[in-house]
């Protein structure tokens, strides 16, 4: 296959960055990711190491301009800077993020030292996933954001979730888009490599049908409810009654769930505030019932020592700490330039604490659960290390902050890999949607309508066992493909056409 002209390449690669887009969640045409990574790698080929990080910086800016434009909401609308800050905050942030597709360029290109066909296709895989992994899990805290194994939750790549993760389910759609190229170009014979593309896709079909878990008792009943309570009258405390009324209200109609669960900061005051007037109250109603509540509140109080909790009222008052934290929504990194910056565009965020890495599980409904708050359920390890000890997972969100966006229903599809990663169900509450529940495979199996004051009741099956991810994590994986590049480098391991 001929090298593109330059300037097609340009307009190729924010094009297919931008396509790419549209694999993820609420569009969900998975298939898409194929031919926008496919281009991608085609602008590659044949290119400077420099050349092709201008190109992968160029799919980035596609990628991310489509896709995390939500940004802008939380910075405008809900936290109250003017257009022309907010847009340039928001285009600082995807010309940021637009980085890292453009490492993964240079670096493949710089790596690549002559290796041919699949040689050169799985080093390019491996160099892209490594660099996701520098963006989602490392710098910043973590912005897993839009990782290309998330676009494959409906897939028969989805399979090998239990054992390779998001990550490892990234790498085989990366390989699978770029040996494409190789087998069109003729650098790699279609004998060869169209049964071995199509068995990668067939294996994970069969995969698919594994159970990697097993049920550890009997179903009970989660009721979960979503208040939508605007994020722009939230925290006004003229409204604190009248929230605190709605979610009690939701909630006494639902006395015969063994579990019912409220979103993050459902109670819009500390829990030093709340605990006396409301908290033991709602408790003593709970245990007269039979049932169990999960809520979220912050706590803490003390100067800046303040935390995104959740608290699970049964026999024992437990609270749960949330341990990562949204850099620049919750705390903020690079102090203190970044305060600077942000005090000077009269922009105002949060200045949580972080809870302990370990804390005790939770416990509702008889079983123990992993709790997640907000975008924690986006990060594979932090789940897949406490799972053994748990039957289930509770995320308790609020996406207010992000309006009438992609952005709930991308996060609901992160979510549903952790189910699938850990063979747990997964519940989650929201405050505006999408609540809802998984089950263990990933599938969504209800969900509460957007933007409505409302509850949805499921029975959810506690499980055990322990799949191969949440036994090794990610670490594994990247070991693997950190180990395949090196090999490839120095000439190791050749895999010929």
């Amino acid at each position: 296959m001929s090298q593109l002209p330059r300037w097609t390449a340009y307009l190729i690669a924010p094009t297919a960055g931008a396509a790419l887009t549209l694999a993820f969640s609420p569009y969900d045409l998975p298939w898409l990711a194929l031919p926008a990574l496919a281009l991608l790698y085609w602008t590659w080929l044949d290119r400077s190491a420099k050349r092709a990080a201008v190109l992968g910086y160029g799919f980035g800016l596609g990628l991310f301009g489509s896709g995390l434009w939500w940004v802008y909401i939380s910075i405008h609308d809900f936290g109250d800077a003017e257009p022309a800050a907010a847009t340039a905050l928001t285009g600082l942030l995807i010309g940021a993020w637009a980085v890292f597709p453009a490492l993964a360029g240079y670096l493949a290109v710089k790596f690549n030292a002559g290796a041919k066909a699949w040689s050169r296709a799985t080093l390019f895989a491996a160099v892209w996933v490594v660099v996701e992994y520098l963006r989602g899990d490392c710098l910043l805290n973590g912005f897993p954001w839009l990782l290309i194994g998330y676009a494959q939750s409906d897939t028969p790549l989805a399979g090998y979730a239990p054992i390779v993760g998001v990550y490892g389910v990234g790498f085989l759609l990366a390989l699978s888009a770029f040996a494409w190229v190789e087998i069109v170009a003729g650098t790699i014979p279609w004998r060869r490599g169209l049964p071995v593309v199509l068995l990668m896709w067939s294996g994970g079909a069969v995969l698919r049908g594994v159970a990697w878990t097993e049920p550890a008792g009997a179903p009970f009943k989660v009721t979960l409810v979503q208040g939508n309570v605007g994020q722009d009258r939230k925290w006004d405390i003229d409204q604190r009654a009248g929230t605190l009324s709605l979610y009690r209200d939701l909630t006494e109609a639902h006395w015969d769930s063994d579990v019912v669960i409220w979103p993050e900061t459902a109670v819009p005051a500390f829990l030093n505030e709340v605990q006396a007037e409301f908290i033991e109250p709602l408790r003593a109603d709970a245990l007269r019932h039979g049932t169990e509540l999960v809520l979220g509140l912050p706590s803490g109080g003390q100067g800046k020592h303040y935390y995104n909790s959740v608290l699970a009222l049964g026999e024992n008052q437990q609270l749960y700490h949330k341990h990562h934290l949204l850099p620049f929504g919750e705390y903020l990194p690079l102090q203190p330039l970044s305060g600077w910056i942000l005090d000077l565009m009269a922009i105002p965020l949060g200045d949580f604490a972080a809870g302990a890495d370990r804390q005790p599980l939770l416990s509702a409904g008889g079983y123990r659960f992993v709790t997640t708050i907000c975008y924690e359920d986006a990060f594979g390890e932090l789940v897949a290390r406490q799972i053994a000890d748990a039957a289930y997972i509770v995320n308790l969100t609020n996406d207010a902050w992000f309006g009438d966006s992609a952005q709930p229903y991308q996060h609901l599809q992160m979510a549903r890999m952790r189910a699938l990663e850990t063979g747990r169900y997964l519940v989650r509450a929201t405050n505006t949607g999408v609540t809802g529940f998984v089950g263990p495979d990933g599938r969504i199996l209800s969900v509460a309508p957007s933007f409505t004051a409302t509850t949805v009741t499921a029975d959810i099956v506690p499980m055990r066992g322990v799949t191969p991810y949440a036994r090794f994590g990610d670490v594994w994986v990247l070991a693997v493909l950190v180990a395949g590049v090196g090999a490839l480098k120095i000439g190791w391991l050749v895999i010929k056409p």
